[in-house]
């Protein structure tokens, strides 16, 4: 390769991060490891409109972990690849949706609040399926949408697709789960522009403010922030947000990062990172727009 096309080639792989080590769940991986959510952004160049995006997010608002111990959170479900496919009837987004059937029990657990997420992971296939809205009905479920994701390659929704996220991107692999973290967490902004960015493939807006961030963007701790004051899982947490970051997946309160309830989480350990204040973060350069 010539040495022109090699930097250019090497600046293009470094603006938008580079593979991580990957991570698994239920003998399946978590997308591959050169995925969006997988990648390395530590070192990734800093979005020219990093300073308007933050701004728009809030900068004295903090981080704010949207999950503990106990119910608080986006609960999820393995199932094996012999469970049983029920019918799902979707009720607003159906022409975006992944028909059913899908193998998702009568027991799945149920996120609280409006939102309604149920999330199952099917072992052997690898397959994700994701519900918003989601409600028991008769031998199925009753859904406002629904998305299924092949987990060993990533492959993406259509152009222009919600999923069960606003931004048309799959819940499971952006959850904080306890343990190393060596892949983005999903974050939620108050507002957002009619435009999205690679991985993302939907927005859900109908402002042209350019200022406002884009569904999709990644979001990193700055390598500057004093983290020697946490320690124990909000410390683990912390490396994370500067390693691979934070991409916006949805509207919902600034800084609110996304994980999944379990009984391992330490919450007193988790509330010191309400002292990270929204200042601490920037955008990169995550791609080109989709705008609408």
């Amino acid at each position: 390769m010539l040495p022109a096309l090699a930097a250019t080639a090497a600046a293009a792989a470094l603006a938008i991060g580079t593979p991580g080590p990957g991570t698994t769940l239920g003998g399946c991986p978590v997308l591959p490891r050169d995925n969006a959510f997988n990648r390395d952004i530590s070192r990734a160049p800093v979005d020219p409109r990093s300073d308007a995006y933050v701004r728009s997010i809030g900068l004295a608002a903090h981080l704010h972990p949207d999950f503990a111990s106990r119910t608080y959170g986006i609960p999820f479900r393995i199932v094996p690849r012999t469970q049983k496919r029920v019918p799902i009837r979707f009720t607003d987004y159906g022409d975006e949706s992944d028909k059913g059937p899908y193998p998702i029990p009568p027991t799945a657990p149920v996120e609280g609040g409006s939102d309604r997420h149920v999330l199952v992971l099917q072992q052997g296939t690898c397959t994700l399926y994701e519900l918003f809205g989601a409600h028991r009905d008769g031998r199925g479920w009753t859904a406002a949408s629904g998305a299924r994701f092949d987990l060993r390659t990533g492959r993406p929704r259509p152009k222009g697709w919600t999923s069960a996220d606003a931004a048309g991107l799959p819940i499971l692999p952006g959850l904080a789960r306890p343990g190393a973290i060596a892949h983005a967490l999903r974050v939620t902004v108050p507002r957002t522009q009619k435009a999205y960015v690679s991985p993302a493939r939907h927005f859900a807006s109908s402002d042209s403010d350019p200022d406002l961030p884009p569904m999709g963007l990644r979001l990193r701790l700055k390598a500057s922030f004093d983290t020697s004051r946490f320690h124990g899982q909000a410390l683990v947490i912390l490396k994370a947000l500067k390693r691979y970051g934070m991409i916006v997946a949805d509207h919902g309160s600034p800084w609110y990062v996304t994980g999944a309830p379990d009984r391992r989480w330490h919450d007193d350990d988790l509330h010191t990172l309400n002292q990270v204040p929204g200042s601490a973060f920037e955008a990169v350069q995550s791609g080109p727009l989709t705008k609408g």
